[in-house]
């Protein structure tokens, strides 16, 4: 049985430039994907990911490197491995309708309308779009376009999904139910997701690993969880009682003070328990009651900051 899914090695690309340098986009590119699993693939803009999904697709070839797809190395055939879905609307066919979207992207896959019916009214209900089925796409809304847009790849039955910002511009109960149908895909369906966004709680949210590249490199291979373990700080907030105005020029830099009403709230990060105990005895020498002490999880999106910045893995 295969090891994984999706399994890159040694990727290398370059883009040549008239009469200058090449601009490397891959540099020994390194990761694996596991069957059922939700892989993060983050970066900043021109960090390489873009190249990574076009060469996973077969849009692009790399310069050296392979790329297997459930323990096959293939440069033909990728299309009955992968479907993606790009960021935007670049996905669907506006003139068409919702119906007639799934049964065009069907009939790419040499299926007949008859022979999916079923599965094209499981999909249209699954995402609610029923009502909407017989709507020309560039009348749904930006939401609905992004719902049909994943219709229009799960029709084509792959075992691996690229997405691409599949929340963007979406509001919050759209963005929530999406991120669900995601999940359950990868849970339920053992569907192995490749996922590119900005949006770090809809990483943190969904996804089980992430790999992070900048300047065409792999900087960090791991899990959500061990990456928010690594880069915790002791952060807290501290509810004190009481209006306390001079109490941030007594506490110095990276001290947080909100005062609202009758309740001063602290926010700060302490290096070791060593300076936690002395804020509460400096707290207490001023004779400031404390209503509550609170300790804060770190934020995904400021991990990402700190990988970037050179505090790795």
């Amino acid at each position: 049985m295969e090891r994984f899914a999706l399994e890159l090695k040694g990727l290398n690309k370059t883009y040549p430039q008239w009469r200058k340098p090449g601009v490397d986009a891959l540099v020994d590119v390194n990761f694996s994907v596991c069957r059922g699993e939700i892989l993060g693939l983050l970066g900043p803009n021109g960090a390489g990911k873009t190249t990574a999904i076009k060469c996973i697709c077969g849009l692009i070839l790399p310069d050296t490197g392979t790329i297997s797809y459930f323990g096959h190395e293939t440069a033909n055939g990728i299309a009955r491995y992968v479907s993606a879905v790009l960021e935007g609307n670049r996905n669907i066919y506006w003139r068409l309708t919702s119906r007639e979207n799934l049964e065009f992207f069907a009939g790419l896959q040499g299926l007949s309308p008859s022979s999916v019916k079923t599965k094209i009214h499981d999909i249209l209900d699954n995402f609610d779009l029923t009502d909407k089925e017989d709507v020309p796409a560039r009348k749904l809304s930006r939401g609905m376009q992004q719902k049909l847009a994943l219709g229009c790849a799960l029709i084509r039955d792959t075992p691996i999904l690229l997405l691409d910002e599949p929340t963007l511009g979406l509001d919050v109960e759209t963005s929530f139910d999406l991120r669900r149908y995601i999940k359950n895909l990868a849970k339920e369906d053992g569907k192995t997701i490749l996922l590119s966004s900005h949006d770090m709680n809809v990483v943190e949210d969904i996804c089980d690993r992430v790999v992070i590249i900048d300047h065409g490199c792999v900087i960090t291979d791991d899990t959500v969880e061990r990456l928010k373990g690594v880069f915790k700080v002791q952060a807290y907030e501290i509810g004190l009682h009481g209006r306390h105005r001079n109490l941030e020029r007594a506490l110095g830099d990276g001290m947080e003070v909100d005062i609202r009403d009758s309740r001063t709230t602290l926010r700060c990060q302490l290096k070791d328990s060593t300076a936690f105990y002395n804020l509460v005895d400096m707290l207490k020498k001023r004779n400031i009651e404390i209503d509550y002490i609170k300790t804060l999880e770190p934020n995904f999106e400021e991990i990402f900051i700190k990988v970037l910045g050179g505090e790795r893995a």
